[in-house]
């Protein structure tokens, strides 16, 4: 175990004088200051911890990340019930999930920068925390108003865990060896809204929609309290600068006598105005991000439409289908993430660290990260005309639903690249980064779906869901020039963070 060692300590110091080699002295002068940084072999640095240690923490967020997605769409089969329970429209229940989606999009903005200034353990619990009790809210709504302020409010704290992961695994895992983790940790994002259907069809058809509720306050709450025992603090600045205080008290010494690399040392507030504004400007200033997260914006939206409006089309001519068993034919795009991140997302690190090799230096590029979309740039249009027409002229449910299978293994490969890149590009600000990318898919994801019921109307499911088909092929081409000209891009754009 590493531990806080003074200048005279006989092991290579973990604190020491910035320039200059460790040498016996006693505390420091005032007009010195001393450089807190991990020592080589320091299993406090999280990118050293052992396996087992960084696992534990990806499992409780992986966790976040899957339950509030799949709050997204859990209550969906029970939209007709729930309109006639609080006597409103459809539509209007339908303005419940556009709230979380929107919110869910809107908190990364706020929390991810957060974290990169108070840490990531203390967003997660505070925020987790809130998000389990606005379930019980919800549960107990008395009208339509009421059901869809909890579920805004819910979709913003809930937001955390997309928010912040990316950052967190960040700063466990080396570039190495991080797409295969984050394989892992996406389908969270992906297979919630995919699950959620499924275990909210059985939830109301077997008891009632206020379970729904119910059940996602006892789960998340165990969520939350695998949190408060296991996670831990992942941020390496702010590890380092609870040190500084250590340091200081240790030795009576004035907090400004210690630092550590690269220690952002103006006031708060002007941290934390420059930290919020930081996606912003991200998103604002980076054309890369611009058009990816367009991408992800039109797969999103492609993703939350086909959730609301399976019952549409399963429950009506000519499938007749239970509330269950529609339920049971969102498993399919859930099939194809799991295959993508079995056998596609394991070739990303793969794909990088040969590249890698090729070069004079042996470092990978962001850029290195993208040849497997390519995989998902074909397949995206490919399954949503299929989808289209096989819904269009009424063939069977199997010849349909089939398609979305290899629609979530290229939703997973664009998806899963595209975060990795974000992280390779922006680092230390890997979670401000991402959460430029999420606030224009989720605005996209929440808005887009309350209108396709009247596109559907207008123009059929076949031209309606070819729409979305054209949109995915006009993106389809980004991979491809990002990976050959995405370096000078960056290059031209750079902006200081």
């Amino acid at each position: 175990m590493s531990r806080m060692q003074r200048p005279d300590d006989e092991e290579t110091p973990l604190l020491q004088r910035s320039g200059s080699p460790p040498r016996r002295q006693d505390p420091a002068p005032d007009h010195h200051v001393e450089v807190i940084d991990f020592s080589k072999e320091d299993d406090s640095n999280p990118k050293l911890w052992p396996r087992r240690r960084k696992m534990m923490n990806v499992f409780v967020i992986a966790l976040m990340a899957i339950l509030s997605p799949l709050a997204s769409s859990m209550f969906t089969p029970g939209i007709g019930e729930i309109a006639k329970c609080l006597n409103t429209t459809q539509a209007a229940v339908i303005g419940a999930t556009t709230g979380y989606v929107v919110t869910l999009g809107v908190g990364p903005m706020i929390l991810a920068p957060l974290s990169e200034t108070f840490g990531r353990r203390e967003l997660y619990m505070w925020c987790f925390t809130i998000f389990t009790l606005l379930q019980i809210p919800a549960a107990l709504a008395p009208n339509v108003e009421t059901l869809v302020a909890a579920r805004t409010f819910a979709g913003f704290f809930g937001s955390v865990g997309i928010a912040n992961g990316g950052g967190t695994l960040s700063d466990m895992f080396a570039p190495s060896e991080r797409a295969s983790i984050f394989g892992w940790y996406l389908l969270g994002p992906l297979l919630g809204p995919t699950i959620g259907p499924l275990l909210g069809g059985i939830v109301v058809e077997k008891l009632d929609w206020h379970w729904v509720f119910w059940i996602l306050t006892i789960v998340c709450g165990v969520n939350t309290l695998l949190g408060f025992f296991f996670l831990e603090e992942s941020y390496a600045p702010v590890i380092l600068a609870k040190r500084c205080d250590e340091a200081a008290k240790m030795y009576n010494q004035p907090r400004s006598q210690y630092t550590f690399p690269n220690e952002d040392s103006r006031p708060l507030s002007t941290k934390l105005l420059i930290a919020i504004q930081r996606p912003t400007k991200i998103l604002l200033t980076q054309p890369i991000v611009q058009v990816m997260a367009l991408y992800q914006a039109v797969i999103f939206s492609t993703m939350y439409s086909l959730y609301t409006n399976m019952q549409e089309i399963y429950m009506g001519d000519p499938y007749h289908m239970t509330t269950t068993q529609v339920g049971a034919l969102y498993v399919a795009p859930g099939i194809g993430f799991l295959l993508a991140v079995w056998f596609l997302v394991p070739q990303i690190d793969t794909t990088y660290n040969t590249l890698a090799k090729r070069t004079p230096d042996g470092q990978g590029k962001p850029e290195y990260r993208l040849p497997m979309a390519n995989v998902g740039a074909v397949l995206l249009p490919v399954s949503m005309f299929w989808f289209a027409w096989t819904i269009e002229y009424k063939t069977h449910w199997a010849a349909s639903i089939s398609s979305t299978i290899l629609w979530g293994f290229g939703q997973v490969s664009i998806f899963n690249t595209v975060q990795n890149y974000y992280i390779d590009a922006f680092s230390q600000y890997a979670a401000s980064a991402i959460a430029a990318g999420a606030i224009i898919r989720s605005l996209f994801g929440g808005v887009v779906p309350a209108f396709t019921p009247a596109l559907f109307g207008k123009l059929g499911y076949g031209w309606g869901w070819s729409l979305f088909g054209f949109l995915c092929v006009l993106l389809a081409p980004a991979p491809l020039l990002f990976m050959k000209y995405g370096e000078r891009i960056r290059e031209r754009f750079a902006i200081e963070l």
